[in-house]
């Protein structure tokens, strides 16, 4: 662990943030500017290198660079008197994020957080940088101190070399946003991604391991289709849920998924828990259920993620925080917080904790033993997959009490540490817990709304669309500044305008709460029955206005009227941790289309298709929400029907199937299903429906 630098005490511009992560860094000496027009006037007017350092709150290597590289007073001399430094709240500003990810990767093949760049005042161009840095050389990295001296005498001395780096970044970036179209949508291209998706799923299985929500999804998608991939889609599906209802990956205990394993076998996480992975792996497990792949850990993987979340991640106002970090203080004088200790468990605590048959049950389905898998401790990771005993199950509840202070029947709300001072200060019963980062984030919300949603219709479950719609509630009423969505809220204080991924995964999440009270009979009477779509239309509008492309097609990260800051205008087609806004919004376009008749968001879709076409042919490994959208465009499915009929099909795994009540049908008639631009004749029965919809979800 790394050791902290005592300082006097101090404050810098970053004290008045909003943001937690910037609040982080408000004790540094270091002068710290927020992303702002007076740091980047000052850094022109001085002639000052930018330094800009990216991150976010429950990053552990963000914390571990605060408390060393940040804290020291010699780096932080030499930073003030020779740089402007900025720092970024990637949560808030994604579009920055992206912009300097893509230089770094550029640079070094490689990229993470803490980001850190060095940028030109006058221009803004990186033309150095790197993610951690530790104070002194170490883990094959140079120290901090001796990079600022290099890189100052660098942008000093070498301004040929500087200036030729430059236009090499730039064209670089130039070529990366004009992107040649493709009108070639085949069949062939599908099945090109879905195969590139499922080798992805079915051989990761070296280096850390990371959930890939979006590459599992579209390879799941896959299943539908016979033959067309080298690997077993099934099967690589299968594993990759069974690696996160299994594994350490997911918190056994007390419900949630970290971000991601540090190994390849899935044991031990980073254990911080983001909003966003819980929600895509939420409507994964889901699908995977509806898909007839249906193991006793998924379901209760889903039920205790919906758990933690109602305990520890609702608001008081109805919506979801954000994240929890990975670290938390082992008592209240702790100088610096440790990784994981609120989530592992020595041998000694079980055997003290547990009695000697529920040890013995313990260790027989966990990986559990007196020399730990983390640092002498035990990260709890399944063996089976299989429903767990009823002494297992009491067991995990002690463990629950130790950690909590309280059983979980009985605990059901735990309020958050909301930073490291209101952690060390409160009056736990258990253990001191992680800080929580509560600030409300639409396009992450939207992404758990939509995972609640397909849940609460695959496992018949009320509860999960209840809390899915108080969260859609929240932010249909308080996200919106004189007609404009905002994505984050601080305190009941919307802030910071939004973005693509949040229009297009809020419009998505309000399509899947449409179908979900369809789907739901108890939850559907909670609003009329076109209050979610009719907000899907509205703000769809409000995103072809701001965000469209006219002359490219796709969408741009940022409004067209904001951003004059940024160094380019991008539209994010590749997936990372989330999917990404244009394969979401492409899809949102086809259902919109198939619901409201109106073909007018069709020939957007095409278009928007055909702008990222040859990515898609030239990098199918690198945009699987491209190829959902796809398959979305080639297989959209619409079934008219009546609402118990709904009920039994949304709990089947149709994924380009959109369902619509349709009162004018003849009594005798069990339903429509249209694909496309046709409807097939009118099925018999129910048998000869269900083998309609079969078909039309795999014409493509």
């Amino acid at each position: 662990m790394y050791q902290h630098v005592k300082l006097p005490a101090m404050s810098n511009r970053l004290a008045q943030s909003q943001s937690l992560y910037l609040r982080k860094h408000a004790e540094n000496p270091i002068d710290w500017f927020p992303w702002c027009d007076e740091a980047l006037d000052k850094a022109k007017a001085e002639n000052k290198p930018i330094f800009l350092s990216i991150g976010y709150s429950s990053c552990h290597w963000c914390t571990v660079m605060e408390g060393e590289a940040f804290s020291n007073i010699a780096i932080a001399q030499y930073m003030n008197q020779h740089f402007i430094p900025i720092k970024v709240d990637r949560e808030e500003r994604p579009d920055i994020d992206s912009i300097y990810m893509q230089t770094l990767q550029m640079m070094t093949g490689q990229g993470g957080w803490p980001l850190n760049v060095f940028l030109t005042p006058d221009d803004r161009v990186p033309f150095y940088g790197g993610t951690y840095f530790p104070v002194e050389p170490r883990y094959g990295r140079p120290g901090f101190l001796q990079v600022l001296q290099s890189i100052r005498r660098f942008y000093d001395i070498e301004k040929t070399k500087l200036e030729s780096f430059k236009a090499e970044i730039l064209t670089n970036l130039q070529k990366s946003i004009m992107l040649p179209k493709s009108d070639e949508l085949s069949a062939d291209l599908l099945w090109q991604g879905m195969g590139e998706s499922t080798r992805i799923v079915a051989t990761s299985t070296y280096g850390p391991s990371f959930p890939m929500m979006p590459y599992s999804d579209l390879a799941l998608r896959g299943t539908r289709f016979e033959g067309e991939s080298d690997y077993d889609a099934r099967q690589a599906v299968a594993q990759r849920g069974l690696d996160l209802a299994k594994g350490g990956i997911y918190d056994h205990v007390a419900g949630g998924f970290h971000r991601y394993t540090v190994d390849a076998t899935w044991t031990v996480p980073h254990f911080e828990k983001m909003l966003y992975d819980n929600g895509q792996i939420i409507e994964y497990l889901a699908n995977l259920w509806s898909q007839g792949i249906q193991e006793a850990a998924f379901k209760r993987a889903v039920d205790g993620t919906f758990q933690w979340l109602k305990r520890e991640m609702v608001s008081p106002q109805g919506f979801f925080y954000a994240a929890q970090d990975a670290d938390n203080f082992t008592d209240s004088k702790a100088l610096e917080p440790e990784e994981g200790d609120f989530y592992v468990w020595s041998y000694r605590e079980l055997e003290k904790i547990l009695t000697s048959s529920e040890l013995a049950e313990i260790q027989q389905e966990f990986t559990v033993s007196r020399e730990g898998n983390f640092e002498g401790k035990n990260v709890l990771q399944r063996r089976y997959s299989d429903g767990l005993t009823d002494t297992i199950e009491v067991a995990l509840a002690k463990l629950f009490a130790v950690r909590y202070g309280s059983s979980p029947d009985r605990l059901t709300t735990f309020p958050p540490a909301r930073n490291n001072q209101e952690a060390k200060i409160g009056k736990w019963m258990g253990r001191i817990p992680p800080v929580t980062d509560t600030k409300m984030i639409v396009a992450w919300n939207s992404l758990m709304i939509s995972g609640l949603a397909r849940a609460s219709s695959v496992f018949r479950q009320p509860k999960y669309l209840k809390l899915a719609i108080s969260s859609a509630q929240f932010i249909l009423k308080n996200q919106w500044i004189d007609g404009r969505l905002y994505r984050i809220n601080y305190e009941e204080k919307p802030s910071v305008l939004a973005q693509s991924e949040d229009y297009a995964l809020l419009i998505k999440a309000l399509l899947d709460l449409d179908q979900a009270c369809l789907g739901n009979g108890e939850s559907s009477s909670v609003v009329n029955d076109d209050f979610w779509l009719d907000n899907a239309v509205k703000i769809q509008e409000e995103f072809d206005e701001l965000f469209w492309s006219l002359e490219l097609g796709g969408y741009y990260n940022a409004a067209s009227d904001s951003g004059e800051d940024l160094l380019i205008r991008e539209r994010s087609y590749i997936d990372n941790a989330t999917p990404s806004a244009n394969g979401v919004a492409i899809a949102n376009l086809v259902r919109l289309a198939l619901i409201t008749e109106n073909l007018a968001y069709l020939d957007r879709a095409q278009a928007a298709l055909q702008a990222f076409g040859y990515a898609m042919s030239q990098s199918p490994q690198a945009c699987p929400s491209l190829f959902t959208a796809l398959d979305w465009f080639r297989n959209s499915t619409l079934v008219r029907t009546g609402r118990d009929r709904i009920i039994s099909l949304s709990a089947d795994y149709f994924p380009a199937a959109m369902y619509r009540v349709d009162p004018n049908l003849p009594e005798d008639t069990v339903g429509l299903v249209c694909q496309g631009l046709s409807c097939k004749p009118t099925p018999a029965t129910w048998d000869d429906l269900l083998a309609q919809v079969k078909q039309s979800q795999t014409r493509g």
